[in-house]
Parts: C-alpha cells; structure tokens; sequence
C-alpha cells in the first residue's frame, strides 16, 4: 500500500478506513478488518475510524456472518460509521412489511440472504407465500441485524470528504440530496466533472479497481464475484488502499 498526497484532507488527528460493498463475503470481511487491525498499528496516534458504504448483504453466500461481525468483530478501539445500502434499505423495508418490494428484492441477491438465514428463497410469488416468508424472515433474524440495518445512514461528512453509498445528485447542494439518489443514483452521477463542493467517496457500482476522480472515488470492486473487497485509507492529504 503507498500512500500518495493530495489536496483534500480529513480532520487532524483521523486516520479514516472506508470498506466498499461486502454483499455477504463474511470471509473478505474478516481478512480486511485484520489488514486494517495491522495497519492501523504500524501508525501514529492518530484516532482510528471505520466508515462503511453499505450493502452489507446480498449476492454473497453469507450475510448472516457478515451482520454477525459487524455487530460484534470490529478492531479494538476503532469507532465505526455504518452507511444504508441500496440492498439493506431494501431488507429493512420488506421486514418492515413492504411484501410488494420482495420480487425486486429477491432479483436483485435476496435470495442469498434468505438462504443464509435458514430459508428456502425460491417459493410461489403468490402474496399469501410472500407475506409468509416475511414472517418467518423476521422470526430468523436476529433483533441486533434489524437493529444495526435500521439505525444505518444515509451519509456522512468528514473534512473534505463525502462519504455515501451510490452518489449524489450533481447541482444539489450536499444537504439538500435525495435518500433516493443517495441510494440509486448511478449514470448521471458517474458521468459529472462537476465540483460537487467535496469529493464525493462510494461503492454501488462495480469496477475492475478503485476509480479515482477528481471529485469521486469509487471503490466497490464486486467482492462477492471478484474475490476483491477494497478500503480506502485516509489520513491528512494523503490515500492509499488496502484489499483482499
């Protein structure tokens, strides 16, 4: 890992470890977070700081372990900022009781998360089915996974850095974003030179390596595919990466 320097800076004393999209790779998890442990040892004194873009499930084979670490394995003494996926607002809102998201939801790597529960995913799509796997869905996840996705953010600040999951809207000022665009927002986000006033760091949408813009920087490397969960280090002026 080498870090390089540039302009942007986060607050004085914060070294700032940011995690891509895991969707479901308990594994990758766990070996990132020992990276992370050693990396932050070798280090100044500086005050230690997860921040996780979100998608925690999904499409991995094991979402159950990766909400089991989250909610109990993190490295001593490091704080944490859990950011909401696309994919965990999804899974908050079906338990909530949106049964009608549940065909979308299941399209788009559900069925993994279900199966890591203990559930057969591929049943009728018949409501009464749907309402059904609803509540054994509910009775098989732990309250501290329902809590943890519920009490997510939508995004967060830190010096000149904007962290969120999918993007933002170009033109919007920063606090005046959609929850919506912050979760799906992809193309038109992807496409902007614009100044976005800070730059703008998030996963949502799949690159070979960490994209790395002027005004973004992008870091969901496809970890349930690829085998690839990447963390973006920040400290000061300067970035480096760490990755499985």
């Amino acid at each position: 890992m080498e870090a390089l320097s540039f302009p942007s800076r986060t607050p004085a004393g914060l070294r700032l470890y940011v995690i891509g999209d895991i969707h479901g790779r308990a594994d990758l998890l766990s070996m990132l977070l020992k990276q992370i442990e050693n990396d932050a040892a070798g280090k100044s004194n500086a005050l230690n700081e997860l921040i996780f873009l979100g998608d925690y499930i999904d499409r991995g084979l094991d979402t159950k372990g990766v909400l089991d670490l989250l909610t109990g394995g993190l490295p001593h003494g490091m704080k944490a900022t859990f950011l909401r996926g696309n994919h965990d607002d999804a899974m908050v809102r079906f338990l909530a009781g949106e049964t009608d998201l549940a065909q979308g939801w299941l399209l788009l790597g559900g069925t993994a998360t279900l199966a890591s529960y203990g559930l057969n995913p591929f049943q009728s799509q018949a409501t009464q089915d749907v309402v059904r796997l609803r509540e054994s869905f509910a009775q098989k996840v732990p309250e501290k996974h329902v809590a943890f996705l519920r009490a997510t953010l939508a995004s967060c600040t830190r010096g000149d850095y904007y962290f969120v999951h999918a993007g933002i809207r170009p033109g919007v000022p920063l606090a005046d974003q959609k929850a919506s665009d912050k979760l799906w927002i992809r193309n038109v986000f992807l496409a902007s030179h614009a100044d976005h006033g800070k730059i703008i760091v998030h996963g949502h949408t799949v690159e070979e390596s960490p994209v790395v813009r002027p005004n973004r920087i992008g870091i969901d490397t496809g970890a349930f595919a690829t085998g690839k969960l990447t963390c973006l280090v920040l400290e000061g002026e300067t970035r480096a990466f760490l990755q499985t």
